[in-house]
């Protein structure tokens, strides 16, 4: 698989645009999300990051003043992830042109769609019928 669709995004950082946020609350509770928590999760605005490790590795973080999360992964390799809620699940990551397509299981099956572009992360989560779209926004350091 080529990277070359998303290399000029490795390095960037893109921000949470709140207001883009679609169906994040009913994503949450789906996924077992206690009210409290969820509240707390509708107000963050993590920052994204892709890089590649000089192993070929891709690792994708977020940070918040809440929670820093990050994965290594190969494509198209399954691997053990602990989701930020703390939920442990086996998750594989494709690319498809400039998007990674990311599948958890763990007892129900989510996908995670990232589409990079230098200026902006389109995010699409689902599971079951919820559908939740959300945009991060490149931000100069």
């Amino acid at each position: 698989m080529s990277l070359s669709n998303i290399s000029n995004c490795f390095g960037r950082k893109y921000k949470l645009d709140l207001t883009t946020s679609r169906n994040f609350d009913e994503y949450l509770k789906i996924t077992g999300i206690p009210a409290a928590s969820r509240k707390v999760a509708a107000t963050v605005q993590p920052i994204v990051e892709i890089v590649q490790e000089s192993d070929g590795k891709l690792t994708l973080s977020s940070s918040s003043p809440f929670k820093n999360i990050s994965i290594t992964f190969n494509l198209g390799e399954e691997f053990d992830e602990i989701t930020p809620d703390g939920r442990k699940v086996k998750s594989i990551i494709t690319l498809e042109g400039n998007k990674l397509i990311q599948i958890q299981k763990n007892g129900k099956e989510s996908v995670t769609i990232r589409e990079f572009t230098p200026e902006q992360v389109n995010m699409t989560l689902k599971i079951d019928d919820v559908v939740c779209t959300r945009s991060y926004k490149y931000v100069e350091e």
